[in-house]
């Protein structure tokens, strides 16, 4: 149930469609494409450039995309970048129709969205400051946030169904998810705020690192969560456990798979009920290092149900730490400055993803599965305490209700 202040926000509605069905529509045409990727070339490596396509526009992009995101008007860019995905997937639905489906054109495909995911994403995640006031902000973080890890749930499974069915109707209920998410952004009202509008020039593309470099509490948040992800990236090690050590087979995966995203949304409700309230900052940093304890628990365990229970408290750990980052980098951040700095937190965030799960497969294959992910919880215990050290004004975090700019 949606918090009735929460109901009142005029705008809330239309962000959550314009969020959501992009995120659904998002996990439902990856889950295929990896699929048919598959089904095509029967090969595991072209499953990791499928991946690797869509993250390297990452890279030299975010800069540029943070920039155009407090140049122009954002909700303009979003429209835009919802549009063409609407549109290349609805090709992909054609060229799956007509049998011209390629390995070359599903990286053309994986490279163009990753160029569209890499400018929508700034914009649309600077949208929700705009719309909910500063002592909501919390709490709204927090629904969107449940709503969002419902979405990677359900997307995967909806797209290993739908392409049961057949892959045409998944690429076509996909584009129409793209055409909903559009209508519902389309729709949403936003309060003005003039944007200055900077020359392009070296200093202001690189703006969100001199920003960043002045607002350690906000570097520190965002590095300490691209360390404990890149140490605690357990999900390479899955398949491992599911085949080697728990002995569960491939439906047992998707068990394991699904617990941290269940345990997110269950933790995700309750704080869109029950706010955080006081020292924020230190229960980031207790959240994280649960995250590290539950790491180690899963390593360590041989029983099913003690793993499936460690997992599901790793994605609540997770979701407390998400919740107090997110909301204090939109509320401290000027809304000149939020698509750039949006957009480094977006490559952190894509970074410690993709690296985590690269350093948790390598480490594994030379000390053993067991002892890479033991190690990677020990790890992010470590840097959590270091943070905790290394960033008072971040430990220091008192009420996210009270954060504004400075």
């Amino acid at each position: 149930m949606i918090d009735p202040a929460l109901r009142s926000l005029p705008g809330l509605p239309a962000f959550i469609t314009g969020r959501i069905f992009a995120q659904l529509s998002s996990a439902t045409m990856t889950v295929a494409l990896g699929w048919q990727m598959y089904a095509l070339t029967h090969s595991i490596a072209s499953l990791g450039y499928l991946g690797l396509a869509q993250f390297l526009p990452m890279i030299p992009l975010t800069f540029l995309s943070g920039h155009v995101a407090d140049r122009f008007n954002r909700k303009n860019i979003v429209l835009t970048c919802q549009a063409l995905e609407a549109f290349s997937t609805a090709i992909l639905a054609l060229a799956a129709f007509y049998h011209l489906l390629t390995p070359t054109l599903f990286y053309a495909f994986a490279t163009i969205y990753g160029v569209l995911r890499s400018f929508e994403l700034p914009s649309q995640q600077a949208f929700l400051p705009n719309i909910v006031p500063p002592e909501l902000f919390p709490k709204a973080q927090a629904f969107v946030s449940s709503l969002f890890m419902t979405a990677s749930i359900v997307g995967p499974s909806l797209g290993g169904i739908l392409y049961g069915i057949g892959p045409v109707f998944c690429y076509t209920l996909s584009t129409c998810g793209f055409a909903v998410a559009f209508m519902g952004t389309s729709n949403l009202k936003l309060r003005r705020i003039p944007i200055p509008r900077e020359p392009v020039t070296f200093a202001s593309v690189f703006a969100g690192l001199s920003f960043l470099n002045k607002r350690r509490d906000l570097l520190g948040a965002i590095s300490l969560d691209m360390f404990a992800v890149l140490l605690g990236g357990t999900t390479a090690m899955l398949p491992v456990y599911a085949d080697g050590i728990l002995k569960v087979g491939p439906i047992g995966l998707g068990f394991l798979r699904a617990a941290p995203a269940i345990g997110s949304m269950l933790m995700s409700s309750w704080l869109a009920r029950h706010p955080l309230g006081q020292k924020a900052g230190l229960k980031m940093f207790a959240a994280v290092i649960v995250f590290g304890i539950t790491i180690i628990i899963f390593g360590a365990s041989h029983t099913v149900w003690i793993s499936v229970a460690a997992l599901i408290g790793l994605g609540a750990a997770d979701v407390i730490s998400v919740v107090i980052r997110s909301s204090l980098l939109q509320l401290a951040t000027p809304d000149s400055m939020r698509g750039r700095v949006s957009a480094i937190n977006s490559l952190f965030i894509g970074s410690s993803n993709q690296l985590g799960e690269f350093e948790s497969g390598m480490l594994g294959s030379c000390i053993g599965p067991e002892a890479a992910v033991i190690s990677g919880g020990i790890g992010t215990i470590l840097i959590a305490c270091l943070w905790m050290y290394s960033f008072p004004r971040l430990r220091n975090l008192d009420r996210l209700e009270d954060v504004r700019p400075e």
